[in-house]
């Protein structure tokens, strides 16, 4: 599903377009022109990668070109595909620095898929497959996408080792949001172990300090315009949630 010239949307599950496998989140394409990335393959349960893939031809464009996979965060219904989509594309994987060790493990519990097996999210007997992270990433780092560039964000909070990308070159700036964020200032706290909302908010608060004009979260509703208020409607929020004054 074109979004603009620059962006595809080629998968989704129940919280998004249900063009893809039911636990996959947003599965984009980034379209330079002379190169494609996908930012999160989803989460690859019975064979969902397959339908990622035939979107890709549906939207007239070819999966062979796709050289890089950025991904914003290590929760399988982001990553979960991650291994099959970097052999199958023979593409180089981007993630986080601060999780590739875990990433190329495989660590169910880092991931916190017990958490999502005993509250009945992922099937018991889903599995995540070990991936090589080919480019560990940091605050700053710029990677070249044909004419367009991508820089890294490190936005934790959601959980440890969050990324969240902003891609400048093309018909407006977009921001990669992963699940820091949704529409409407929404944001997603889980009970598992790396989920914090002190430090959840200080992500809110530097990615406010950010220019881009649309918001592509990993979940829901997708602005193409305007994109900056969502953020600025959870920083509000946070803001909000200090001492009240008459309690000093």
């Amino acid at each position: 599903m074109k979004l603009t010239s620059d962006i595809h949307v080629v998968g989704g599950g129940y919280y998004g377009f249900g063009i893809s496998g039911r636990l996959d989140c947003h599965v984009y394409v980034i379209n330079s022109g002379t190169e494609l990335a996908i930012v999160d393959p989803g989460c690859g349960i019975d064979r969902d990668f397959e339908a990622v893939l035939a979107n890709i031809r549906d939207d007239g464009l070819d999966p062979g070109k796709i050289s890089k996979i950025f991904v914003t965060h290590y929760h399988c219904d982001h990553i979960g595909a991650a291994a099959e989509a970097r052999s199958r594309l023979d593409a180089e994987m981007y993630a986080a620095k601060s999780v590739a060790p875990l990433i190329r493990e495989g660590s169910e519990k880092a991931a916190s898929l017990d958490v999502g097996k005993a509250v009945g999210f992922y099937p018991k007997d889903f599995a995540l497959k070990p991936c090589e992270v080919d480019k560990e990433l940091s605050e700053g780092d710029l990677i070249q996408i044909g004419n367009m560039t991508m820089e890294t964000f490190e936005t934790p909070g959601h959980c440890e080792g969050h990324l969240s990308f902003l891609l400048s070159g093309g018909d407006r700036n977009y921001l990669f949001g992963g699940d820091m964020v949704f529409w409407g200032g929404r944001i997603l706290l889980q009970n598992i172990h790396d989920c914090h909302i002190d430090v959840y908010a200080e992500s809110i608060f530097k990615i406010e300090q950010t220019d881009f004009d649309a918001l592509l979260p990993g979940h829901l509703q997708i602005s193409l315009n305007n994109g900056k208020s969502h953020v600025t409607q959870a920083a509000d929020a946070f803001r909000k949630l200090g001492v009240p004054p008459n309690l000093l």
